[in-house]
């Protein structure tokens, strides 16, 4: 009873604080592979379009952010234009709206995880626990990633080949499915291919172990005929998709092709120059780091689990030989084997890239939690169990880089709210040392809006120094009887706030965004242990006033 009130807890802890919301921003890719580009799309809202959804490049497929974000704010429009309230399209909203679709989302894997448990031998409510505590289910499987997806589709790909494929204390025989079971395996497979080709590394050892369970004998002739179960599904999802993809890149200046977005993203990662542009990392990456950052302790016990069961197919080995070690029953006497299957072939599949984020190996939460909650002993370090996914679960959902969206709230009101209304009035809006800064929470009209975003990145502070000149000398606000009023923040994090100070522009007014984080600027240890801890831990967005006409010529310091 206690796992089970636990389990409600966790579970009403996600969707309330999908709610609140979470202020950290993980990556990029959470906005801009998703809501960024179906607000433009749908609701007409300023986006900064990425290149993988451009008709050029198509790299994306864009049917799960038609069904996910696309979704969202596809009610939202309706509500806009037929609900009883409007005005309730703003930048809360917009954030929180695909975001709560995904939460909902999410309770699938708890389903999946309550229909595997007893078939893997796992304890149902400590797996639960396990999952809805786990700082990855509360902060990556509430966000707009296509690795949720991914994760959500492994999850049932499992529910669907376990029944057969589940260890067992007896012998089983090979039953024969449903037709419509290997079509929805296929579609499953072709969907998950479709939304990031890495999920065939995640569906290799379950689709091997469901045909070679209900093969009538292990030869190729009858596991052949098991894929060949698969075909009609894989053929009619991937047709939707391909028909989907090439009617939403189509263009008036582009003949009418047949886009094949997973073709389009081999080509691109395949290439090792295009990979070192997003980083490149050690082979063992996954195992020795991203592994323990994501899972902890949990990543801990696979890898010892690992170790004893090579060791003892070793002492197998040399007691009984090769050929007798293979039909050996006794290594198989408990689901541990393939669940460790499960969980280190594709993490060892995904090492294999030199591109290696920790945020990739998310869908390997279900068969951990299994592994690690066997019914025969308790979830050990329990204590450190909870401080590692609560110190998880504030890092990345609070802290790291955590007064972006907030400020990008207060940007918004700041806009929408001009402070003399009958003026026209110029906004320039420069983000630098910050991530992308999603544009549709500001909630722009696409069309002439006089608010220009700018994202600097991690540019030098000389280069910085002169667009800030370049920009109070843009003819908008140069015109003849100053017709139009122009003002310009600059966001950028509490360490690198010195840096403006060698511009020698007039600061009108200052606000911080307490906490946020950057690892690509992070404040020394000095600083955070001076009376200014909290300026160098915040978001600091800076309106400049007009640089004096005697400081224009001045030197950078």
């Amino acid at each position: 009873m206690a796992s089970r009130l636990l389990w409600g807890s966790l579970g009403l802890l996600r969707l309330v604080w999908c709610l609140l919301p979470q202020t950290g921003y993980v990556h990029p890719d959470e906005f801009f592979q998703s809501p960024e580009v179906m607000a433009e799309d749908i609701l007409g809202i300023e986006a900064a379009r990425p290149w993988e959804f451009h008709p050029s490049s198509s790299c994306r497929t864009v049917v799960f952010p038609l069904l996910t974000s696309g979704s969202a704010f596809w009610l939202l429009r309706l509500w806009e234009e037929w609900g009883p309230w409007p005005g309730l399209l703003r930048g809360y909203v917009l954030l929180v709206g695909p975001r709560l679709l995904l939460t909902a989302l999410s309770f699938a894997l708890d389903m999946a995880v309550y229909h595997l448990a007893p078939l893997w031998g796992a304890e149902r409510w400590n797996a639960l626990v396990l999952l809805s505590g786990s700082y990855v289910t509360l902060v990556f499987y509430t966000r707009t990633f296509s690795n949720a997806i991914e994760g959500l589709l492994f999850a049932w790909l499992l529910a669907l080949v376990s029944p057969r494929v589940a260890w067992s204390p007896t012998p089983k025989k090979p039953t024969p499915c449903p037709w419509w079971h290997g079509w929805l395996l296929g579609g499953i497979v072709a969907a998950g291919f479709f939304n990031r080709p890495t999920f065939l590394a995640f569906a290799l050892v379950p689709l091997f172990l469901w045909g070679l369970c209900g093969a009538t004998n292990p030869g190729f002739k009858s596991l052949s005929k098991e894929a060949l179960g698969l075909l009609p599904g894989v053929t009619l999802t991937a047709a939707v998709f391909v028909a989907v993809d090439s009617w939403y890149f189509s263009s008036p200046s582009r003949s009418s092709t047949l886009v094949l977005t997973p073709a389009n993203f081999l080509h691109y990662n395949l290439d090792p120059q295009n990979l070192a542009r997003h980083g490149t990392h050690l082979r063992l990456t996954h195992l020795a780091i991203n592994g323990f950052l994501l899972f902890g302790i949990l990543h801990a016990q696979a890898l010892q689990a690992a170790w004893q069961q090579l060791q003892a197919c070793l002492q197998a080995l040399a007691q009984m030989g090769f050929r007798r070690v293979l039909d050996a029953q006794s290594l198989l006497s408990s689901p541990r084997p393939h669940l460790l299957l499960l969980y280190f072939v594709p993490l060892a599949l995904l090492s294999a890239f030199s591109h290696q984020e920790a945020r990739f190996l998310i869908p390997l939460l279900v068969p951990l939690v299994l592994l690690c909650s066997p019914r025969t002993r308790p979830v050990p370090c329990k204590g450190t169990l909870v401080l590692f996914n609560a110190l998880g679960a504030f890092f990345f959902g609070c802290l790291h880089q955590g007064g972006l969206v907030p400020g990008l709230e207060h940007l918004e009101r700041v806009v929408h709210t001009p402070v003399l209304p009958s003026v026209p009035t110029h906004y320039t809006l420069l983000f630098t040392h910050t991530y992308m800064p999603p544009r549709h929470l500001l909630h722009l009209s696409g069309l002439g809006s006089p608010v220009e975003v700018v994202d600097m990145g991690g540019t030098e502070d000389q280069v910085l120094c002169q667009t800030l000149n370049n920009f109070t000398r843009q003819p908008a606000c140069q015109v003849a009887a100053r017709l139009w009023l122009c003002r310009l923040f600059v966001v950028t994090p509490g360490t690198t706030r010195p840096a403006m100070e060698k511009c020698s522009f007039p600061l009108k007014s200052e606000t911080l965004v307490f906490p946020h984080l950057t690892l690509e600027d992070p404040p020394a240890l000095s600083s955070l242990l001076s009376k200014a801890w909290r300026d160098h831990l915040s978001l600091h967005i800076l309106e400049l006033g007009e640089k004096p006409n005697n400081m224009t010529g001045k030197p950078l310091p």
